[in-house]
């Protein structure tokens, strides 16, 4: 039988095989204590000079940090662990001795923990935090194949732009242009225009030089889209959404959240319904509490963090200047104020979702792509869109990094990818 250090709760007295890593070894004479690693989560291993040969007592002299080993032993009660239980180690049998391992547990600077990225994805806390990542990917796709949705995958490569040309990594393909894309979004309106609903899931590309803690080059997306959805019921979904995903990872990912020493109290408090403003608001907001903001200006981090200080939910902003928003945003009868809105996280963790309904006019796309500058002969397929079967749709797009930034509570976006992508940074 495989054991697993997350599973031993259930084996309590029992005999049990571990397979994993020293990650750190601590001595009170005739006991020295292991902690191990399995990737599943860390356990404290005891070795008693009673309970074990001499030979396999005298490792914890040759045993170095990172070691691979398999431990047997029995698993008992341990109440001041995190896990409850603790391992009293009857053989250790050693797989490999590591070398001086670089990341002692010591602090260390970013640039150094970066460029050991591939080592340092072994921390507690660097565990904790892509476990995390794993549950909200999890619970993502989990609501949307249980709300009838269907998925779709967008291609990498495009051959046109989608949230403007500024931000396009551009590739030699085969003698013509070709775009790592931003969004899946416009082949997602294809999608639901044929299944209702769909949503695709994968990493985007946005060649913008910030070099903020919320900013990467890379990072994944995950994108849905309705056919008959208007802005309000985009907007519905979205809360429902947020709300599944928190529920699913405060059940899920106690250990974690506690490893990373996380406020509970304030991911429990997110339940729909949330607060839903319009830009005007928002921009009022914001004067009216001393800080300055130009009207029709999109908000930056320091506008965001001020708006969502009043909040202790997401809060949606939705009805923003046209100019403010793409192409193929819908405006209302008026045509000043473009259908979008921006989700924005509570404790100054900015943005983490982006949408609203679209153009479902063929004339008046036209008329957006061409006030935007774009090859009107890149967007042929899209406006068949409008020509065979239109209807009102909506959808979104959700950050996955900010968005386990923001559960994790950690400081910086690149902790919540495994291989960060930034504007200095392309290795590991």
């Amino acid at each position: 039988m495989d054991y697993t250090i997350n599973k031993l709760k259930k084996h309590l007295n029992e005999t049990v095989e571990l397979k994993g890593w020293v990650y750190n070894i601590r001595s009170i004479g005739k006991v020295w204590f292991m902690i191990l690693r399995d990737g599943s989560g860390f356990i404290q291993c005891v070795v008693s000079k009673q309970d074990v040969d001499e030979s396999i007592f005298a490792l914890e002299e040759s045993l170095t940090q990172e070691s691979s080993v398999v431990v047997h032993g029995v698993v008992q009660e341990d109440k001041r662990s995190e896990i409850g239980v603790e391992i009293l180690v009857k053989n250790i049998e050693v797989i490999q001795i590591a070398e001086e391992y670089p990341i002692s547990l010591k602090e260390h600077g970013t640039s150094f923990l970066m460029d050991n990225r591939h080592l340092w994805l072994r921390s507690k806390k660097q565990f904790a935090v892509l476990r995390i990542r794993h549950a909200v990917i999890k619970a993502i796709r989990n609501y949307f194949d249980n709300n009838g949705f269907v998925l779709i995958d967008s291609p990498m490569f495009t051959g046109n732009a989608v949230e403007g040309t500024t931000t396009l990594f551009e590739t030699d393909y085969f003698s013509r242009s070709a775009y790592l894309t931003q969004s899946g979004q416009l082949y997602q309106e294809a999608g639901a225009l044929a299944f209702g609903k769909t949503y695709c899931f994968g990493p985007c590309f946005r060649a913008e030089k910030s070099k903020t803690r919320k900013h990467l080059t890379e990072f994944w997306m995950v994108e849905p889209e309705m056919a008959y959805f208007d802005l309000n019921q985009n907007m519905d979904l979205i809360e429902d959404f947020i709300e599944s995903i928190i529920s699913s990872v405060i059940q899920e990912c106690s250990l974690e959240l506690n490893i990373l020493e996380r406020d509970i109290s304030k991911l429990q408090n997110i339940t729909k319904p949330f607060p839903r403003i319009s830009y005007d608001d928002a921009v009022k907001l914001l004067n009216d509490n001393g800080h300055e903001f130009k009207y029709g200006s999109d908000f930056g981090a320091p506008d965001e963090e001020k708006i969502a200080s009043f909040y202790d939910k997401p809060v949606m902003i939705h009805s923003w200047p046209y100019e403010t928003k793409a192409f193929y945003m819908k405006r209302d009868n008026a045509d000043k104020l473009a259908l979008g809105v921006d989700v924005i996280a509570p404790e100054g963790y900015g943005e983490i979702v982006g949408g609203g309904q679209r153009e479902d006019n063929h004339d008046i796309l036209v008329k957006r792509i061409k006030e935007h500058g774009l090859p009107l002969d890149s967007f042929k397929w899209y406006l068949d869109l409008r020509k065979f079967g239109s209807v009102p749709h909506s959808g979104f797009g959700m950050g996955l990094e900010r968005t386990v930034g923001w559960i994790c509570g950690t400081d910086h976006i690149r902790q919540t990818i495994p291989f960060p992508r930034t504007m200095t940074r392309l290795e590991p």
